[in-house]
């Protein structure tokens, strides 16, 4: 049986590969550890609910923030990804087959939570003809059955090696935010996202918004892993043009030495020029801080995104 927990058969595609150095996180990095009842209660439901969090599974930093306020990110179809990228903590293999039961579980969690607000976010499936589209589907139509007042953002794979229509199937299932994260800088992309391709994942984006001009689309990347700043204002302007309305961006945070190395802690202050570019650049909302990832204060920035989506209309 394999054990994920074990470093070398969490990513066997890694185990071969050189070990780089993990250097000291800089003071406006570090998190304290979870100890809330929040915490714990959140886990709790979590558990009995038999889900996976990406929260946990890609180690983010903000998890014991997030689950004291009874946030969580829903990972679903499974904890093993079809993929390899460098960067990413999630484990990689076969997956399982789909559990037809998980869309109800996680609606049930989302109830139990009382959340206004959840993410849904998913492993690669390359092995499904779908790529885990109609998956999606039912785990939204699962959550507004349950929790009509609930509004929900998704965080899909790429759908590489599907048939175009199939991402159809996800936005007619009305989520309010469909977010799908490049990730990193094109130059980057055969050594941090190998399995991907850049123009592909904008292109989806731009889809989504030609499918529903109404739906809200956002992407991130993550810095700090040896891109430079022209290209990442580079990645803004392509978002732009694929009309993306809100943009992430992160500091890159290696989970081993097996993983990708971190080139250099960016400065909060380049952070704060990057937010000021990205607003400049048209982008509804925007979100640039070291500790910034996807989901990070999800159901305040969607508030804020309506917000911003009205007055630029003149409608508040």
């Amino acid at each position: 049986m394999r054990d994920l927990k074990i470093p070398e058969q969490r990513h066997p595609e890694k185990a071969h590969r050189a070990d780089n150095a993990q250097p000291k996180k800089p003071s406006w990095i570090r998190v304290k550890a979870p100890v809330s009842d929040g915490y714990k209660q959140t886990h709790k439901i979590m558990r009995e609910n038999k889900l996976v969090t990406v929260c946990e599974e890609a180690g983010c930093p903000n998890a014991g923030e997030c689950w004291s306020q009874g946030h969580a990110t829903m990972m679903i179809m499974g904890e093993i990804c079809t993929r390899g990228c460098t960067f990413c903590n999630i484990a990689t293999g076969k997956p399982q087959s789909l559990d037809a039961f998980e869309p109800g579980r996680v609606a049930d969690a989302v109830a139990k939570l009382g959340l206004k607000h959840v993410v849904i976010t998913s492993v690669d499936r390359d092995d499904l003809e779908d790529g885990g589209a109609e998956h999606f589907a039912q785990t939204i139509r699962a959550v507004r059955h349950r929790s009509p007042g609930t509004t929900i953002e998704i965080l899909t794979p790429d759908f590489l090696k599907c048939a175009p229509s199939v991402l159809e199937t996800v936005v007619a299932a009305k989520p309010d935010v469909f977010n799908h994260n490049l990730e990193t800088v094109p130059g980057l992309y055969p050594e941090v996202r190998p399995g991907a391709r850049y123009f592909h994942s904008l292109r989806l984006l731009q889809r989504v918004k030609e499918l529903d001009p109404t739906m809200f689309t956002k992407s991130g990347i993550m810095v700090g892993l040896g891109e430079d700043k022209q290209s990442v204002h580079q990645v803004m302007d392509d978002m732009r043009a694929a009309e993306i309305d809100f943009l992430t961006i992160g500091q890159y945070l290696q989970p081993t030495p097996k993983h990708h190395a971190v080139d250099r802690f960016v400065h909060p202050d380049e952070f704060a020029a990057y937010e000021k570019a990205a607003y400049g650049k048209g982008f509804l909302m925007v979100s640039a801080t070291p500790l910034t990832r996807s989901s990070y204060h999800a159901g305040d920035d969607f508030a804020r995104l309506r917000e911003n989506r009205l007055a630029k209309l003149g409608m508040n």
